[in-house]
């Protein structure tokens, strides 16, 4: 019996010694990746001053690229993510007032934080979706760097990002988009302008900036990265997950939050912001969207 015991004791005591490298390993070598360094040198993008483009700015950053959804309404900057397991996130106040970086960034950095998912200091933005923002045309990108630098001060002041073990974990098997500067495509050239119009080429552009990061790249919906096991999947937006949908009831879902079926959207999709689209550009994706193959929704 005695030895039983002492076999069982130093097995608990390897299997603990194990658990205790293991947990080191995941927060030296995610700590590691959180704090490098980068130095990426961004296309040169020219940002306007005058009043159309920073309102069309302003679009953007609502219905396109919903960058107020994490940072606020005001873009003053908010914990969008604030989990005993998972840890805090923070959305960065991005405009000039106290506890603000608006003042850090000229029009490059604003551009390497948009286009690279990196910090004025050259480190990794956190859970910040510049994987889609990549996406965005030099015009386009131009004129939310002017709505950003033109926005009011906002004293807020936010408790820095601090991911807890489990997020460092699944970062590091692959399951939490922690670190998007990861992989972007850094060499990809700033996308060809495609002029803005009621067309399907302009509708995948949208799509690319303002649809994939949730529904997927084929828009085939299932589990949202990042997101945990109990959160609603995204919706199959191809014609094997809407069907006989017209682009009334498309624009309808938008519009109100409400399927063709009558059941109501899950308010984790952003419908309020999406929907805030002009006709013009909901008539584009709808084009965009019934242009694709129909694709099975992934198994969960």
């Amino acid at each position: 019996m005695t030895k039983v015991v002492k076999r069982v004791g130093i097995g608990v005591g390897v299997l603990t010694l194990l658990v205790v490298v293991a947990a080191a390993g995941v927060l030296g070598y995610s700590s590691t990746r959180i704090n490098k360094t980068y130095t990426f040198k961004p296309d040169p993008i020219t940002v306007p001053t005058d009043s159309a483009a920073i309102e069309h700015g302003r679009h953007l950053a609502i219905a396109i690229g919903k960058c107020v959804e994490c940072h606020a309404p005001d873009l003053g900057g908010k914990i969008f993510i604030d989990d005993p397991k998972l840890g805090r996130l923070t959305a960065s106040n991005l405009t000039r007032g106290k506890g603000g970086v608006g003042s850090k960034y000229d029009d490059e950095k604003f551009v390497r934080a948009i286009r690279h998912g990196v910090k004025e200091n050259g480190r990794p933005a956190l859970f910040m979706p510049s994987y889609e923002f990549v996406n965005f045309n030099s015009k386009d990108v131009g004129d939310l760097v002017a709505y950003l630098k033109s926005l009011a001060p906002v004293d807020r002041e936010l408790p820095p990002s601090d991911p807890k073990f489990l997020a460092r974990a699944l970062y590091i098997a692959g399951q939490f988009p922690l670190l998007p500067v990861e992989f972007i495509n850094h060499d990809q050239p700033v996308p060809a302008i495609i002029s803005p119009g009621a067309t399907a080429e302009y509708g995948a552009y949208l799509a690319s900036v303002g649809c994939k990061g949730c529904h997927g790249e084929k828009l085939n919906g299932g589990h949202v990265p990042g997101t945990p096991p109990n959160f609603p999947n995204a919706q199959n937006i191809t014609p094997a997950g809407i069907g006989d949908w017209t682009e009334a009831d498309f624009t309808r879902a938008l519009h109100t939050g409400v399927r063709k079926d009558g059941t109501k959207i899950d308010p984790f999709m952003p419908w309020p912001l999406a929907g805030q689209m002009t006709d013009e550009e909901i008539q584009a994706t709808w084009l965009y969207v019934k242009s694709l193959p129909a694709v099975p929704t992934p198994k969960s």
